[in-house]
């Protein structure tokens, strides 16, 4: 009787860490690139009252004899499809339509993460920022070769171009280009924004603020010991859509359907638990 507690318990427990998945994913319905969590269960190890054994042509065989101890959190798995791309008119909003993820960097500590949250900005220094202060990465000089911090400027325009030239205009096209408009009518492109794949997104570890870090873990395009990013749209990388955002990839109905039984379990389990001590009442009264 003291298993049946035992395995009520565990249930209890994991019920509950499934509950608090399903509060955060609904909690995040409307986070910029989010993607939703899901728990998978696995039963807890047996207690073994008997060990199977083979038959042969005068012996039937006999089967195993089992008891489990209940339940167990196997794995919480993120889901890392893609969410719809929702028109936002503003050309600093990127969304990556497809496989991949942008890359940024802390200009402090240098330290790399990646992110599907697409809603930069431009600091006054003219770096392309997400809301944290994290430089986008990519190819940052005009020649497409030095992987960095991408700057919208006139550097690397081309020769030729008078000092007074201004910049007039700029724009991001589907294979992440930044293609700057120069005030005499002439045009050239200042930078490449990359994209980082992964053989095993699993690996990737949530860090907030739509952050992912753990990227040599996840199996990086350039491999663990020196992640490459790649070029949009080539290596089976997505492209990329300025003025727009990627939605949350949560859905409302399976998560409610979701919470729905994750609750009626754990009633059920909760019953398990008060059946037990009636039962443990009884012996007790067995003496009187």
């Amino acid at each position: 009787m003291l298993r049946s507690l035992t395995s009520a318990i565990s249930g209890l427990q994991n019920f509950q860490g499934r509950m608090d998945v399903i509060g955060n994913n609904i909690a995040n319905v409307n986070t910029t690139g989010f993607k939703a969590g899901r728990v998978d269960f696995a039963d807890s190890f047996s207690q073994t009252l008997r060990s199977s054994n083979p038959g042969d042509g005068d012996v039937t065989g006999t089967s195993a004899m089992q008891i489990g101890s209940g339940v167990t959190t196997g794995a919480i798995r993120n889901l890392y499809t893609q969410g719809a791309v929702a028109r936002t008119g503003v050309k600093t909003d990127l969304a990556v339509s497809g496989e991949g993820y942008f890359v940024v960097r802390d200009p402090v500590s240098g330290t790399p993460m990646v992110t599907r949250a697409g809603d930069f900005r431009v600091d006054d220094d003219g770096y392309i920022v997400n809301n944290s202060g994290l430089r986008l990465q990519g190819y940052s000089d005009a020649a497409l070769g030095v992987v960095g911090d991408i700057k919208i400027d006139l550097e690397g325009k081309p020769a030729g171009v008078a000092d007074t030239v201004t910049m007039s205009d700029w724009a991001i096209d589907r294979e992440g280009k930044i293609n700057v408009s120069l005030s005499d009518g002439s045009q050239f492109v200042r930078g490449q924004i990359l994209l980082q794949k992964f053989s095993d997104p699993q690996g990737l570890v949530k860090e907030g603020n739509n952050l992912y870090s753990g990227i040599s873990a996840a199996g990086p395009l350039g491999g663990a010991d020196s992640p490459t990013p790649g070029r949009p749209t080539l290596a089976g990388l997505g492209s990329i859509q300025s003025g727009s955002l990627e939605l949350s990839n949560v859905d409302l109905a399976n998560e409610f359907s979701s919470m729905i039984t994750a609750q009626r379990a754990f009633q059920a389990t909760a019953r398990i638990i008060s059946t037990s001590d009636e039962m443990l009442q009884e012996l007790v009264n067995l003496k009187r």
